[in-house]
């Protein structure tokens, strides 16, 4: 019974040095993926990286939260272009270093407000 349970705890041990691992081997790509269109990179280089497609989904979320904002922006006069563009703007630069800050310190870490979504699975 003693070999049962050594074996299952060296399983998780495993298991969690894989998470390690994929995350080391990903961190660049993961951190490239806030940069707007490039946010497939991560699903490219390393299509069964579980940490790639999270911040793959989370930096696909910044960019559509970016055009949201600068369109809505753009569309209203007044209002758009001295309340929403420039305030729009710097809430998505605060989440853009959130998100690289989090991607290359390993953390799979949802960002504020849009990241509860989940577009790539």
């Amino acid at each position: 019974m003693a070999d049962d349970t050594s074996k299952g705890n060296e399983g998780t041990t495993n298991n969690a040095n894989q998470g390690a691992n994929d995350a080391e081997q990903v961190k660049v790509m993961a951190a490239l993926a806030y940069l707007g269109i490039l946010f497939f990179l991560p699903l490219v280089t390393n299509p069964e990286s579980k940490f790639g497609k999270f911040h793959a989904n989370q930096g696909l979320l910044l960019l559509l939260a970016s055009i949201i904002i600068n369109t809505v922006g753009a569309a209203i006069p007044l209002i758009g272009w001295f309340i929403i563009l420039p305030l729009g703007n710097i809430f998505t630069l605060v989440l853009f270093v959130m998100g690289l800050v989090n991607a290359l310190n390993k953390k799979m870490q949802r960002l504020p407000l849009i990241g509860g979504f989940d577009i790539i699975k």
